[in-house]
């Protein structure tokens, strides 16, 4: 057998098939790349920059979002309102009838939990007497009807980064 005989009866379709093997695992590696792009655009640190609509503090807890905002002028001498705003990925407000959550406050060796009941849309709250400072740190536990309890850490009066 002569070396253009040998040519001939190799299969005509291997480049191709090499050729679409390399373009697979080029895609398989470009969706890898793309799927895992938004779960980085929503560490604390994004969440940090965004305005969040009631002046609190945003943080993700499984498939949503919660806000929480503390009175910034809070002396701990009376209770003050704690309240949650629960919106998904979007911003999209989330209903919260029979939700139920709480709010755990550590500052200055001091523990306080509070529980947080809807009252109203995507909204709830509680009170407690707590002091306002920057090394405050919340724990929020919600709920949602139907679903396993979500928590989210939060440095809710610390220093933002601009």
């Amino acid at each position: 057998m002569t070396s253009s005989t040998a040519r001939a009866q190799q299969p005509q379709h291997a480049p191709r098939r090499q050729w679409l093997a390399h373009a697979l695992i080029g895609l398989t590696g470009l969706l890898g790349l793309i799927a895992h792009t938004p779960s980085l655009a929503h560490d604390d640190a994004y969440l940090d920059t965004l305005t969040a609509p009631h002046g609190g503090q945003i943080r993700m807890a499984g498939m949503w979002h919660l806000e929480l905002v503390l009175d910034k002028t809070a002396k701990g001498d009376k209770p003050q309102a704690v309240d949650v705003y629960v919106t998904d990925h979007a911003g999209t407000k989330q209903e919260v009838k029979g939700a139920v959550g709480s709010a755990t406050l550590l500052s200055a060796g001091h523990k306080l939990t509070v529980p947080l009941k809807p009252v109203g849309d995507n909204h709830l709250h509680g009170e407690a007497p707590y002091t306002a400072s920057p090394d405050l740190k919340a724990i929020v536990s919600v709920t949602m009807p139907g679903e396993d309890a979500q928590q989210a850490r939060f440095t809710p009066l610390a220093p933002r980064a601009k």
